[in-house]
């Protein structure tokens, strides 16, 4: 399907460098690429020595254009590429932002061009751990047409990746999981750590006790999968050990304590299902009451206080 297609990188981060190295070894052929960063540039050139052309050399030659840059910036470049008159037949734009639809970058409708998003579903701290990892990555992809995705399907399996094709209007619920399973992941790190450093242990051996737990917890979850991967006291029922967490716990940390365990009780639900049984009635009651929301509980109170 990319036969003989040639492809450009506009920004050369670390995402931009990285794509533009492995389609290379895959066999398309990079033209060129345009940056404002002559570092970034010269850190490109390290893994790849491309020419550094002109956004208007690459609108004329290039038959894919991947704009790589930050997510602020990927409107404005479209901007200027859409005020060339010249542009090779059939060009497709792509960029790889998680939150941003592919349709951000049409800016005049009447330009014969495709438009395509291609998100890799990874973390990339250097362009070294994203050659390494990118194969085996699955991707969101969407874009303006059939034929358009079809190109985003053959790229990501070029790329090595697994391509999984998603709705446009809900863009931006898949990047809110993305950021859920990767920055939130961190977020719940660091609210453990503190917890421990509040028991004396400090932040680095915190970690270092924390980690295999957490490994454990992701394995499990691989193995069996999310429902038979929870453990712990919201999982057995146990409504004491719970009510003495919410009793302790710094206040600040309470809610979020309280929306995780309403998602690990609905797990819970699931998993004695699954096995034929279910909590106690008056054992999930207590839970559910220990775990609803401030908002939940002050609306209960005015519902009580209108029938009073």
């Amino acid at each position: 399907m990319l036969g003989t297609k040639n492809f450009a990188i506009i920004g050369t981060g670390i995402v931009g460098t990285s794509i533009a190295v492995l389609l290379d070894r895959a066999g398309l052929k990079c033209i060129g690429v345009n940056t404002r960063s002559q570092a970034s540039y010269q850190r490109f050139c390290r893994y790849l020595s491309k020419e550094h052309l002109s956004l208007e050399q690459i609108s004329k030659q290039a038959d894919l254009i991947f704009i790589t840059t930050q997510d602020s910036s990927i409107e404005k470049v479209a901007e200027k590429l859409s005020a060339y008159k010249q542009r090779k037949k059939d060009q497709i734009w792509i960029h790889c932002s998680g939150s941003l639809r592919s349709e951000v970058m049409c800016k005049d409708t009447s330009l014969q061009v495709g438009y395509l998003s291609i998100h890799p579903l990874q973390a990339f701290a250097t362009v070294d751990s994203a050659l390494t990892v990118l194969a085996g990555t699955h991707y969101g992809l969407e874009g303006n047409s059939g034929k358009v995705e079809e190109i985003g399907v053959a790229l990501v399996e070029m790329l090595g990746g697994i391509p999984h094709r998603i709705e446009p209007s809900k863009k931006t619920l898949y990047h809110a999981a993305a950021v859920v399973a990767s920055n939130y992941l961190v977020s719940l790190s660091y609210l453990a750590a503190k917890l421990f450093n509040l028991t004396g242990i400090n932040e680095e051996d915190a970690l270092k006790s924390l980690l295999p737990l957490m490994e454990g917890s992701y394995k499990n979850i691989a193995q069996v999968g999310i429902t038979e991967a929870l453990t712990g006291p919201i999982a057995r029922g146990d409504v004491q050990v719970v009510a003495k967490h919410l009793v302790e716990m710094p206040p600040e940390f309470v809610d979020i304590y309280k929306g995780l365990g309403r998602l690990a009780l609905e797990l819970g639900q699931k998993k004695a299902n699954k096995h034929g049984y279910s909590y106690d009635k008056k054992t999930f009651q207590n839970l559910k009451l220990l775990l609803e929301s401030s908002a939940e509980i002050g609306t209960h109170r005015s519902e009580e206080n209108e029938y009073n």
